[in-house]
């Protein structure tokens, strides 16, 4: 992709793909950053060797920075520097309370047989980064309050009970879920990709409830502003 982004044609010949004369119709300009996911030992060294941005999923911060500090080290022996990104979910209100209200009339809207079928669906995965996101929520029976899947303060497996892939949420009233966000920050999250169920709903719920919260500790400005370091709502089609 990159040979082909020079506006040259481009030729390559390896083990799984051989590829000849590939070009665009006109070579980007800024050449766009590659963001790249991947938990497996295999993964580690491709993201080090190749990528602009690494990604994972939302795990507990301590993993999290577990994960960041073994791509730290891949990507020094390379002579580069990574950006690091996280996939969340969000779950924000006014209160913690009405946070995990909306949390628990999404379990109650899960039918047991889909939750079942959809582990056995992921359980056959090959994924190391979907293993991790299984083993978040191993623990939990159907019935059980949404708490239960409280794998950290204000961190939800909920999600991953149905959905492959990104499988937490941040859930709380606006100010906890700045609190995680700034928790991950300072492990070097700079890009936070996230999204909410409904869409467009819960982009306003974020919009107009945490993001004034970011700006108010100074942690996030619009964009265009100077001086201030920048967290990316990229799910949100901001930055």
């Amino acid at each position: 992709m990159r040979g082909a982004w020079t506006g040259t044609p481009f030729d390559f010949d390896g083990t799984y793909y051989q590829v000849a004369g590939a070009t665009v119709m006109r070579a980007p300009e800024p050449v766009p950053g590659v963001y790249f996911g991947g938990s497996s030992a295999a993964a580690g060294p491709v993201a080090a060797k190749y990528v602009d941005t690494y990604l994972t999923w939302g795990e507990p911060p301590e993993q999290v920075a577990g994960k960041l500090a073994w791509m730290r080290g891949l990507a020094s022996a390379e002579g580069r520097e990574l950006r690091f990104g996280i996939r969340l979910h969000v779950i924000t209100r006014d209160t913690e309370a009405e946070a995990w209200a909306v949390a628990n009339k999404l379990l109650d809207h899960i039918d047991p047989a889909e939750i079942e079928n959809a582990q056995k669906i992921l359980g056959a995965s090959e994924s190391t980064g979907q293993d991790r996101m299984r083993a978040l929520h191993a623990s939990y029976r159907h019935g059980g309050p949404s708490s239960e899947l409280e794998i950290y303060p204000h961190l939800w497996a909920g999600v991953g009970l149905v959905r492959g892939g990104a499988g937490t949420a941040l859930v709380g009233s606006h100010e906890q879920v700045a609190d995680l966000i700034e928790e991950y920050a300072a492990l070097g999250i700079s890009e936070f990709i996230l999204s909410g169920y409904p869409h467009l709903e819960e982009a306003y719920w974020f919009g107009e409830g945490v993001l004034p919260e970011l700006r108010r500790r100074g942690v996030w400005m619009p964009p265009g502003a100077d001086g201030v370091r920048e967290l990316a709502a990229t799910g949100y089609g901001a930055r």
